[in-house]
């Protein structure tokens, strides 16, 4: 049996627990804000230009939710696929799920499964893929397939042909990153197209290839260079991957977390001391992603672990505010305090672990230290339903959104699991966006 065919079987297999449906709600919830919580930025604009989605054009709907949903830089992360599966799966399921007037449980039960597939990929994919291509981009699309073949009610057979027409469209490459391009943006939207896109052509008798992962010219062949096939199949009988995946407290890229959430835990000690030399051991991806030590725009210095750590050391805090002109000019002689390294212990654990460890020496002769296995946020150490909810009401009130009516979007989206029609949520209706109704709501 081919590892398509398995993965189809190994998801429809799992048993969904109520605990299951309340978790996917709250993953929904994260999505979904940092979404609209983007509305008024330069990328959502562009994207709404360029391609307005209408009503009844469901691949193109996916496409302009997943676009927004990666912009702020405050969706989910599965570490050990190196994923943020929720920005590609959810804008499927629910571009689908509104389509066709689905209800809240069939939604989120496509949600679970479209990370697990996405979740699986990608862990099978290996470290070396990560340093070319962009995981949640080339990984996506099998997870938004799965979930678009689930409320499209696919066979197995075009379940297959879906998750193989998905895989052929894999891209994504960080060339982005040099210049502080949008294109990571493009790759969500794209994530999210192309699986809606290869589920409803499976639907119409469109093939697919089987053998799409493992096959001679296939997606390991072509993109890894160390994959690690067993594990689209491995331990079937684990918890969900969504219920593993992290939720982010800090807009910025999830490799600076854990050495943000240390720099936070040492601000009061330090006591507003004058700091002489900082020094970061990570692993080393985290470096390869985000060595940075001069960012000329926000976008690079929400990839910067020498601004992240600088900032996050100085304030006690990180919020958006911490990567605009003047927080990056305030951070100017900090920054080159910062020296990054590999640390063994550190590097070894991931992406079991996205860890790090900080040493602070002070300029009066003081030496602080704080090391983290886990980020806040992590499953390990949670943020709870409450803590979310406070994180979706300021992006969405960010976005443009009455303070009443987020709160109603927040409590439909946790009301999923009670089977509300998932067209109940009126992501985009008139005026929520602000005085101007957003894009998707005027070309409906």
């Amino acid at each position: 049996m081919s590892l398509t065919r398995s993965l189809v079987h190994l998801v429809r297999d799992k048993h969904i627990t109520e605990a299951d449906f309340e978790w996917a709600s709250l993953f929904v919830l994260d999505t979904l804000a940092c979404a609209l919580g983007a509305l008024k930025t330069e990328p959502a604009r562009i994207l709404a230009t360029v391609a307005p989605p209408a009503r009844g054009d469901t691949g193109r709907r996916a496409f302009y939710l997943g676009g927004l949903c990666h912009i702020l830089e405050m969706d989910d992360l599965h570490r050990d696929s190196v994923t943020h599966p929720g920005c590609v799966v959810i804008p499927a399921a629910w571009a689908v799920a509104e389509e066709h007037d689905l209800r809240g449980r069939a939604f989120l039960k496509a949600v679970l499964a479209g990370y697990e597939a996405c979740c699986r990929v990608g862990m099978a994919v290996g470290k070396a893929h990560y340093r070319v291509w962009h995981n949640t981009s080339t990984c996506g699309p099998f997870g938004s397939a799965m979930a678009a073949a689930e409320l499209l009610g696919l066979t197995g057979d075009q379940a297959v042909w879906a998750l193989g027409n998905a895989g052929t469209q894999s891209s994504g490459l960080w060339e982005f990153l040099a210049s502080g391009a949008m294109s990571k943006h493009l790759h969500t939207a794209r994530g999210a197209e192309s699986g809606v896109l290869a589920a409803q052509l499976a639907r119409e008798g469109f093939t697919g290839p089987e053998r799409i992962l493992e096959g001679e010219k296939g997606f390991f062949a072509g993109f890894c260079r160390d994959p690690v096939p067993a594990a689209v199949t491995a331990a079937p009988e684990q918890s969900w991957q969504l219920t593993r995946t992290s939720i982010k407290p800090w807009p910025c890229c999830r490799h600076t977390h854990p050495a943000i959430d240390a720099a936070i835990g040492l601000h009061s000690e330090l006591g507003g001391a004058e700091i002489a030399r900082v020094t970061v051991g990570a692993y080393q991806a985290a470096l390869d992603v985000c060595d940075r030590p001069q960012p000329e725009d926000p976008y690079s210095a929400k990839f910067s672990l020498q601004h992240c750590v600088a900032i996050a050391l100085k304030d006690g805090r990180v919020d958006q505010a911490s990567f605009d002109a003047a927080s990056r000019s305030r951070m100017a002689g900090e920054r080159p305090k910062v020296a990054l390294s590999v640390a063994p212990g550190v590097d070894s654990a991931y992406p079991r672990s996205w860890g790090a460890e900080i040493t602070v020496e002070t300029a009066d002769g003081r030496k602080l230290h704080a090391s983290r296995r886990e980020a806040k946020g992590d499953p390990e150490n949670p943020v709870g339903p409450e803590e979310l909810s406070v994180k979706a009401r300021a992006l969405l009130l960010d976005g443009g959104m009455a303070a009443g009516e987020a709160n109603a979007l927040i409590g439909k989206i946790l009301a999923l699991p009670t089977d509300i029609p998932v067209r109940d949520l009126e992501l985009f209706a008139p005026g929520r966006a602000g005085e101007a109704a957003p894009p998707l709501a005027r070309s409906a």
